[in-house]
């Protein structure tokens, strides 16, 4: 364990542990958030009265169009010269959430992967390449700093280069672990038989992946194909990043860092509160963030609390592994999107209707994006080289919009239409 007294810590004392930093993180917001001054005093909350975890029931919720409405800095709880890292995602409308952190946020944060890595049993001799994009997405520099924390030697290759660029680094630098999405794992797998590489060739033990959903079918895929251990990771660009929660080896759920985050989990309709074991949507109340502090957050994930102690002594509640959301929000290859922004996209292209389908599938272990889109039946009857020019230029803004390549099907009028009925806008295959 790398720090084994707070993971270790028995449950009395880390929940009040909890409490005493919700405590001062209430406080903080409070004075220096207006949305949460403003939020709480519309919801006659008394801060002073949070004294215990069941009292969270008693604050209202913080969402994504929450930390829209506050964009840039509206949710900073610390002046602008106190900020050191600047990291921000994009929504369903395209307008970003901008997250800040201070020293002791990047401090706190290195930790938590490090933890993480060490979980999964990674230690400072491992060589871990970095396959996520360095970016305004927070995966490859949490990644980084956390495995740095950990004393490992990192190499950020980043997803930029060319699979088989990835793999004659991971060969010639002799790397040991792999972070990427699920889905480029799988396409490492399949190039190393292009380039007739044995898996055994390379000094491969571990991969951690996140950013993307998966599930046992793919891990035990990946393992087999690269002759390691994969472990599963989770966290968000609004929490933290990758580092609120992760497997340890016993890989029965994904042990939340409890000394930084309270979490819940409640029924996505009626927000009640769900007990252990119940599927519900995710919250999570940061309580130690001090430049972007989130009160019961709604993640849009769907989850549950495993009941019982983990084999491995942390006394950490576990989460399972998330595989959907209460939204409509699409992941392929770490990539997040929305239909919307799709049918905006389409509209842009002449000859289209409003209707489409989008369909993801894995195949050998590679994620694929259909987009399948209705034209008019002039277009049909017309050249085939107006066919050919409308999906290259759904295919390239796609890809210069969103960052992701798609195919794109062009398909009669009706065609997605079924039983007279509208057909689902997005089938997910994997």
């Amino acid at each position: 364990m790398y720090n084994e007294k707070i993971e270790t810590m028995p449950r009395e004392e880390l929940e009040q542990l909890q409490v005493e930093k919700l405590q001062s993180t209430l406080n903080r917001v409070y004075r220096n958030v207006e949305f949460y001054k403003k939020n709480f005093d519309a919801h006659s909350v008394n801060i002073e009265n949070i004294s215990s975890l069941n009292d969270l029931k008693e604050l209202p919720f913080t969402t994504k169009e929450d930390l829209r409405g506050a964009y840039p800095y509206g949710m900073f709880a610390v002046p602008l010269r106190d900020i050191v890292r600047i990291h921000s995602s994009t929504g369903r409308t395209g307008k970003p959430i901008a997250t800040g952190y201070t020293r002791n946020d990047l401090k706190n944060w290195s930790e938590m992967v490090a933890r993480l890595m060490a979980a999964a049993g990674l230690s400072d001799n491992d060589f871990i390449q970095i396959a996520f994009d360095y970016s305004m997405f927070t995966g490859a520099f949490g990644i980084h700093y956390g495995a740095e924390k950990l004393g490992a030697s990192v190499i950020p290759s980043s997803s930029s280069k060319k699979i088989q660029e990835q793999i004659l680094i991971m060969k010639d630098y002799k790397t040991t672990v792999l972070v990427s999405s699920p889905g480029y794992a799988s396409a490492i797998a399949s190039n190393l038989k292009e380039m007739d590489i044995h898996p055994d060739e390379l000094n491969l033990k571990f991969g951690i992946f996140g950013a993307a959903p998966w599930n046992e079918k793919i891990r035990s895929t990946i393992e087999e194909q690269l002759h390691i251990n994969a472990y599963n990771t989770y966290g968000i660009n609004t929490l933290v990043g990758p580092g609120a929660a992760g497997e340890c080896e016993e890989k029965c759920g994904l042990h939340v860092n409890e000394d930084h985050f309270i979490v819940e989990v409640i029924d996505p309709e009626s927000g009640e509160s769900l007990p252990h074991g119940e599927e519900g949507e995710l919250v999570f109340t940061t309580i130690t963030r001090e430049g972007f502090p989130l009160i019961r957050y709604r993640t849009g994930d769907l989850s549950s609390i495993i009941e019982g102690k983990c084999s491995c002594g942390r006394t950490f509640l576990r989460i399972q592994h998330v595989g959907a959301r209460t939204d409509d929000m699409i992941v392929v290859k770490g990539i997040s999107f929305f239909p919307i922004q799709i049918e905006d996209i389409l509209k842009k292209a002449q000859d289209t209707k409003p209707r489409f389908r989008i369909v993801v599938d894995n195949v050998d272990g590679n994620d694929t994006l259909d987009v399948q889109v209705e034209v008019s039946d002039s277009l049909f009857a017309d050249e085939v080289k107006k066919l050919v020019e409308l999906k290259a230029f759904i295919s390239n803004t796609i890809l210069s919009e969103l960052g992701i390549s798609a195919k794109v099907t062009l398909v009669e009028p009706e065609t997605l239409r079924t039983e007279g009925k509208n057909a689902k806008v997005f089938i997910d295959n994997r």
